[in-house]
C-alpha cells in the first residue's frame, strides 16, 4: 500500500510539532524541508543576545528527529506546481507530495525606513543574536564606556524583553571587565501610543512602570524616519547611537506571495475551518489568518490540530473543524519580573517570571525528553561573557 506523501515547509515551532505528531503514522511518508539544520527557538533569543547561553537559543533538527520516521531536507522552498502536486526549492531540487503543510513562519520588514536594514541589528537568529551581544562587548571593552544610548524599536513583546534586559547586561559586561561604571542610557521607541498595543490598557501601563523602573526611556507615538551610522531620526528629531536593534516589524514569508496563495487580513494566508487553504495544502501558525497568528502557542496548537485531522482522514474519517484557541500571554521585562496574561487573570512580577520560566521547559519539552529539554533549558540562565573579537575576550 503507498504511503501518503506529507511535505511539511519550514523547521519552526508548527513545522517541527507537525512532522513530530505524524511520524508515529506508518501510513505516512513525511519529510520535512527547512533552510536551516537547527530549530531557533525564538522565546531565547532576546536572552542568548544579552549575555544568556547560545546553546539554549537553537537546537539541531537531526537530535529533535533522532529515532523518528522523518526525512530531514535543507532546502528553501521556491516554486509550486500545484497541478503535478510538486514543490522546487531555490536549488532546483523537486519534492513530490500527496499533502503540503505550509509552516514558514515570517521575515523581518523595515517598511522601506532609509538606512534600518544596513545601520540596525536584529535579534530574529542566533547569527542576529550573536552579533548584537559581540557589538556591545567590543564597544564596552575595546572603548571602555557604552554607547550614548541604546535604542530599541518596536514596542511588542520583544521589544520590552529586550529592552529590559539590556540594562542589567551591560553592567554585568562592566563589572566582569573592570571597567569604570558608566550608566546606559537605553531607549524604547514605539509608533503607537502604548506599549504592546494589542494588549489591555492595565498590561501596557504595567510594563511601561516596569520598564521606566529600570531606567529606559519611552519615546511611545513616535515613527521612526530614518538611520544612518551614527544615529537615527525619530518624528523630526535626532536620537545619537551606534546601537540602534529593530524589533518593530515583520512581514509574511515571500514563498506565499511569490505562489499566489489567498490572502486573509495582515497580509496572511487565508484558510478554511481545517486550515486548508486550498485542496490537499494546509497552512498553519505566524501564515496562517487565524485569530491568534503569530504566537509560538497557536503554532503549536495549529500543528497539533492539523496532525490529528490528517490521521482522521487517513482513518477515513471527517475531520474535526478548528477552533482558535487564545493563549497565555507572558512578557519578561528585566530580570525576575514578567508580566502575565492568562484569560481574565493579570499577574506581574516574580511570580509571572516563574510562570515564563515553566512556560519555557514546556516549549523545550514539546521538541525533547525530558532530560535534553532540561539541559537546554537551564542554559538559558547561563551568563557568558567572553567575546571573540574584542581585544581583551
Amino acid at each position: 500500500m503507498a504511503k501518503n506523501k506529507v511535505l511539511i515547509l519550514g523547521g519552526g515551532f508548527g513545522g517541527i510539532k507537525t512532522a513530530l505528531e505524524l511520524s508515529d503514522d506508518p501510513s505516512m511518508d513525511i519529510t520535512l524541508l527547512s533552510d536551516s539544520d537547527m530549530f531557533r527557538y525564538y522565546p531565547a533569543l532576546y536572552r542568548a543576545a544579552t549575555g544568556g547561553n547560545m546553546k539554549a537559543a537553537q537546537i539541531a533538527l537531526k537530535e529533535i528527529f533522532s529515532g523518528k520516521q522523518v526525512k530531514l531536507e535543507k532546502g528553501t522552498a521556491k516554486s509550486l506546481d500545484r497541478k503535478a502536486k510538486t514543490l522546487k526549492t531555490a536549488a532546483g531540487k523537486s519534492y513530490k507530495y500527496d499533502v503540503l503543510v505550509v509552516a514558514l513562519g515570517v521575515v523581518t520588514n523595515y517598511f522601506g525606513i532609509k538606512g534600518l536594514e544596513k545601520y540596525s541589528y536584529g535579534i530574529k537568529t542566533q547569527a542576529e543574536a550573536k552579533q548584537l551581544r559581540n557589538h556591545i562587548h567590543k564597544q564596552l571593552v575595546d572603548e571602555g564606556k557604552p554607547d550614548l544610548n541604546y535604542v530599541v524599536i518596536g514596542g511588542g513583546p520583544t521589544g520590552v524583553e529586550l529592552a529590559g534586559e539590556l540594562p542589567s547586561f551591560i553592567k554585568f559586561v562592566m563589572r566582569k571587565h573592570g571597567l569604570t561604571k558608566h550608566k546606559p542610557h537605553i531607549d524604547l521607541v514605539e509608533a503607537a501610543p502604548r506599549l504592546t498595543p494589542r494588549m489591555p490598557k492595565s498590561y501596557s501601563k504595567a510594563l511601561a512602570s516596569r520598564l521606566r523602573g529600570l531606567g529606559i526611556k519611552l519615546y511611545l507615538n513616535q515613527a521612526v524616519q530614518a538611520e544612518t551610522a551614527d544615529g537615527l531620526t525619530v518624528s523630526g528629531h535626532d536620537i545619537q547611537s551606534h546601537t540602534v536593534i529593530w524589533t518593530a516589524g515583520v512581514t509574511e514569508h515571500p514563498f506565499l506571495g511569490a505562489n499566489k496563495f489567498p490572502q486573509a487580513e495582515h497580509g496572511k494566508t487565508l484558510v478554511d475551518d481545517h486550515l486548508q487553504a486550498e485542496p490537499n495544502i494546509y497552512v498553519i501558525g505566524d501564515n496562517a489568518g487565524t485569530k491568534y497568528s503569530g504566537m509560538a502557542q497557536t503554532a503549536l496548537y495549529d500543528a497539533a490540530f492539523l496532525a490529528k485531522n490528517l490521521k482522521r482522514q487517513a482513518a477515513g474519517k471527517k475531520p474535526r473543524r478548528y477552533r482558535p484557541k487564545k493563549p497565555i500571554y507572558i512578557t519578561p521585562a528585566g530580570p525576575f519580573w514578567a508580566a502575565v496574561l492568562w484569560s481574565r487573570v493579570h499577574l506581574y512580577g516574580w511570580a509571572g517570571w516563574v510562570m515564563r520560566a515553566a512556560a519555557d521547559y514546556a516549549g523545550y519539552h514539546d521538541y525533547e525528553p525530558w532530560w535534553p529539554a532540561g539541559k537546554h533549558w537551564a542554559a538559558e540562565f547561563e551568563l557568558e561573557v567572553t567575546c571573540p573579537v574584542c581585544s581583551r575576550g
